[in-house]
């Protein structure tokens, strides 16, 4: 899983550098689909069915726009100065997953959407320093929701985390809010991807009919996520 989790950080900064105002985002995906090819991985979205989807997601890259939090589709859409483009990668490599998470601001973006993507990504390094051996799922959610809600911001309602492994989606589920010492104990050798989605408005998300959520009250949206295993000797983030 490191091995792969190295392919998924450089072909997943490799597209973050080309993020561009004039691109449209099935743009990306066709840069996505050769990077991976490239990487010698498989895509772990594409034709993939999550739960409490209506459809298998037709690509292998989400590219979410502003208010869309999380599994956009690439389209037509032409990016613009000022976006906030969200990148959600998943490969296979070996028969192992990763999965992991950028948030890009595209030219001139606003000091609210600056300050955004700082709470989102100290979120998210607040959450990995609690994946410790003893610890347990409450206390990285606490340790999101407290670094959030400090920042006067909302973790986005309803989308988690999860255990990953052999599969994509696998037990238990990492949520972004918690309270200390409560869930299921963390273990060495258990590996997770944690993933706050943070939003600027209440936090309440609706699905579309492409199965992307987005932010209910049109507010924009951040998401960093990082596959991180749980070992001896703490926290080691597999997708740098």
């Amino acid at each position: 899983m490191r091995e792969g989790g190295k392919r998924l950080a450089e072909i997943l900064r490799a597209l973050a550098e080309v993020v561009r105002p004039g691109m449209a985002t099935h743009e990306l995906e066709v840069q996505s689909l050769v990077l991976i090819k490239k990487a010698g991985c498989t895509p772990a979205f594409l034709n993939y069915k999550p739960g409490g989807a209506h459809k298998a997601f037709p690509a292998s890259l989400c590219v979410s726009i502003n208010e869309v939090v999380v599994h956009g589709v690439p389209s037509d859409y032409v990016i613009r100065d000022g976006d906030l483009v969200k990148l959600d990668l998943g490969v296979i490599w070996k028969g192992f997953y990763s999965d992991s998470a950028v948030t890009v601001g595209v030219g001139n973006i606003s000091e609210e959407a600056k300050r955004l993507m700082k709470v989102t990504r100290d979120a998210l390094f607040a959450g990995i320093r609690e994946a410790q051996d003893g610890n347990t799922l409450g206390d990285i959610g606490w340790a999101i929701e407290d670094t959030v809600r400090s920042a006067k911001f909302s973790v986005a309602d309803t989308l988690t985390g999860h255990g990953i492994g052999r599969e994509l989606h696998e037990d238990p589920w990492v949520l972004n809010t918690g309270r200390p010492g409560a869930g299921d104990a963390l273990r060495a050798g258990m590996v997770i991807a944690i993933e706050p989605m943070v939003v600027i408005g209440k936090g309440h998300v609706n699905q579309g009919k492409d199965d992307s959520f987005h932010t209910a009250d049109g507010s924009l949206s951040a998401h960093f996520e990082h596959t991180v295993a749980i070992t001896e000797n703490g926290p080691q983030v597999l997708t740098e």
